[in-house]
């Protein structure tokens, strides 16, 4: 999987997180994931939610289009974000500098 594909109700997307980064930030990362740096712990699910906040506000969609589907307790972490597949393309690949 790259770090995003197109669905029919959105993306998909894949991101490596890293707990207590210091700040929050969003950033392109490999060909297979995005990197999230976080300022909250990986406690109780804080990190978990900071990052939904997170991209739902990159992405420009409500925190309740972004549902974590795996990695829950794993650094890489599998996410769908649900709205316009082209809009979203457009918004990850932004990440990336490039055209989608």
């Amino acid at each position: 999987m790259s770090a995003w594909r197109e669905t029919s109700d959105g993306i998909a997307v894949a991101v490596r997180v890293t707990p207590r980064g210091g700040r929050d930030a969003l950033s392109a990362g490999t060909e297979e994931h995005f990197l999230a740096r976080l300022a909250a712990a990986p406690v109780d699910g804080a990190a978990n939610a900071a990052l939904i906040v997170m991209l739902a506000k990159h992405f420009g969609v409500p925190k309740r289009d972004v549902t974590l589907v795996a990695g829950q307790t794993a650094r890489v972490k599998r996410l769908t974000i649900a709205g316009d597949p082209q809009v979203l393309a457009r918004a990850a690949a932004s990440l990336y500098a490039v055209a989608p």
